[in-house]
């Protein structure tokens, strides 16, 4: 054994642990060794020195008078997230530290060392993480699942391009292309997908693409539908001005001030609600955009066109005597710009046609004519507002056959819908009020739109089981402005017919649309800021665009055959407690099927 391997082995035993004086390092992964015979290695020499570069990045400095080892030790977890050097090399005698690969110029250079150390950093303590020694990797404790919902991280303009029906074209970052889920869905999946009232409710089989263990944000839980709180609000102002300024009404002695304050009410939670809903469009985009493509929640699109024009028609006097006609051209326009789409669609069939999407809710696109129309000639304009009524009248007249005789095809609305059905009563209610103001008078024409929509009423109200039976939820605001719009137009009626009964139904039907709005006003901010059960997670705009796979059957029977209701009351009754099988496929016994009879 010569000097120099002599010296070597007389320091590892000083220095190196046990278990690595006796493990050749060249029978274990993860150690490597300089041969004999090849002392030179390729890189730049430097003095009596030659360096070479290890397989994890690490700078070797080798001796020319010996053979030096390196140890490789195992990397740390979090390596790659540090910006430092991860191992720092250096002799005994020479001193020479290398880092990052640059030779440390503070240490002595004396490279006559006969022995050669190598460590290896050790993993930052959690003080070290906390107190920022290195950087803070972007995915760590951040939620991803919202991503494909996000306006940024989603790329607002690809999700443009296909809002105006472009085909998918860019790649994403990872080169993956855009992820599935936030394609644009035909409307047959959210009949496949989704069941209740409106198309709210997950089916047992599918899938969503949004975590479901947890609650989500607040603005991916708010609903277009929440504008139905502002019209029911903002018609209740158009009640108290009407029924303050109606001469048939005047033994009332109603004032004006309770129309200023509901007024001002209105105005408040149109700011808060259309706010609220702007940051959804911005951060959200996704989440608006499915909503606009549902076939149940699109009519609610109107909405907040709707409240503009009930604040203008409820505008108190003290605050505006007269407002200026651009201001219905600015309201009308969007209105105008959604039923091209919406009656589009009805028109020209496809997955859209009105007998497919049929809903009380599509009202909301025909209330927004007559609206227009009543505001339109309360300023004097004649010629918009009675093409907007045309449009209206022709559009409800479709739709109130088919949702009136409903194809033997569609099922039947669910409980939870009752309240929309009121929905009924809004358009003739309206339309009637219009009519008499582009008229001039209440004559028989607005008379027939005031009784059909009076019948409709009281065929709704004397039905107890529509009233109960159900939770709460904001489709409840769908009783709101109907009823008010009724006791509105009984109030015009009273003044062109006044006697006893149509001011005692002025007065009645006006009790009743203010207690019901008070009483949806006040259960609304119980849930809202004391159950925080109002808006739960919307189910609706989380629904993947892949079908699920059909399971597939053990038996290929006809559906419906007794053959298959008897083999699937027989599986049934054999994953229970009872012994008597035959019992469950419904057949009289006999001694031979007796003998057959299966173990329990």
């Amino acid at each position: 054994m010569g000097s120099a391997e002599y010296e070597l082995k007389q320091d590892s035993e000083e220095t190196l642990p046990s278990l690595i004086q006796v493990i050749s390092s060249s029978g274990i992964q993860g150690f490597d060794n300089v041969e004999p015979n090849n002392n030179k290695l390729v890189g730049p020499p430097a003095q009596d020195t030659e360096a070479a570069a290890s397989d994890d990045g690490s700078v070797v400095m080798i001796s020319d008078r010996m053979q030096s080892i390196s140890i490789s030790m195992p990397p740390s977890p979090m390596e790659a997230h540090l910006l430092n050097a991860k191992r720092v090399v250096f002799s005994d005698h020479g001193d020479t530290i290398i880092t990052n690969g640059n030779p440390d110029s503070t240490a002595p250079s004396d490279m006559d060392s006969k022995r050669i150390k190598f460590h290896s950093q050790p993993m930052p303590t959690a003080s070290a993480v906390k107190g920022g020694n290195f950087p803070k990797h972007s995915g760590i404790m951040k939620d991803k699942r919202y991503d494909s919902f996000k306006t940024w991280s989603g790329k607002l303009e690809r999700q443009l391009s296909t809002l105006r029906g472009k085909p998918r074209g860019a790649p994403s970052e990872d080169g993956t292309g855009r992820n599935a889920e936030i394609e644009t869905l035909p409307v047959d999946r959210y009949f496949d997908a989704l069941e209740g009232p409106e198309l709210d409710t997950l089916r047992a089989s599918e899938e969503i693409v949004l975590p479901d263990d947890k609650r989500w944000p607040f603005l991916l839980r708010f609903p277009i539908s929440s504008f139905g709180i502002c019209l029911g609000v903002s018609s209740q102002a158009i009640m108290w001005k009407t029924l303050a300024t109606s001469p048939s009404l005047k033994f009332l002695h109603i004032n004006l001030t309770i129309n200023l304050i509901l007024w001002c009410i209105s105005v408040a939670l149109v700011v808060v609600v259309s706010s609220t809903y702007l940051l959804k469009l911005i951060f959200y985009f996704e989440a608006v955009r499915r909503e606009y493509y549902h076939p149940i929640r699109v009519n609610f699109f109107f909405a907040p066109w709707i409240a503009l024009l009930f604040l203008a028609l409820g505008v108190p006097p003290s605050v505006a005597t007269n407002l200026h006609a651009a201001l219905w051209y600015v309201l009308m326009t969007p209105i105008f710009c959604l039923e091209l789409k919406i009656y589009g669609q009805w028109m020209s069939g496809g997955q859209r046609r009105l007998s497919k999407v049929a809903n009380p809710s599509n009202h909301l696109s025909i209330v927004g004519n007559f609206v227009g129309a009543l505001l339109g000639a309360s300023m004097g304009l004649k010629e918009g507002p009675l093409f907007f009524f045309a449009v209206g009248l022709a559009h409800y007249t479709v739709l109130f056959v088919t949702l009136y005789q409903r194809l033997p095809t569609n099922e039947t609305l669910p409980k939870e819908l009752h309240p929309v059905f009121f929905l009924f009563v809004a358009a003739p209610s309206v339309a009637s009020m219009a009519w008499a103001k582009i008229q001039g008078s209440f004559d028989y024409s607005s008379r027939i739109a005031y009784f059909i929509a009076l019948f409709l009423y009281f065929s709704l109200a004397v039905r107890v089981n529509f009233f109960r039976g159900f939770r709460f939820s904001l489709a409840w605001w769908a009783y709101t402005f109907p009823m008010t719009g009724a006791a509105i137009t009984t109030a015009r009626y009273a003044n062109e017919v006044t006697n006893v009964v149509t001011q005692a139904l002025s007065v009645i039907l006006s009790a009743i649309a203010m207690l019901t709005v008070t009483a949806l006003l006040v259960t609304t901010i119980l849930h809202a800021f004391v159950l925080h059960d109002l808006f739960p997670n919307d189910i609706a705009i989380a629904i993947s665009e892949r079908r699920p796979k059909p399971h597939r059957k053990w038996f290929h029977l006809r559906h419906g055959s007794s053959d298959t209701r008897d083999i699937e009351n027989y599986l049934k009754f054999a994953s229970s407690d009872s012994k008597d099988i035959e019992a469950s496929l419904g057949h009289p016994s006999s001694d031979t099927d007796r003998d057959c009879e299966l173990p329990p």
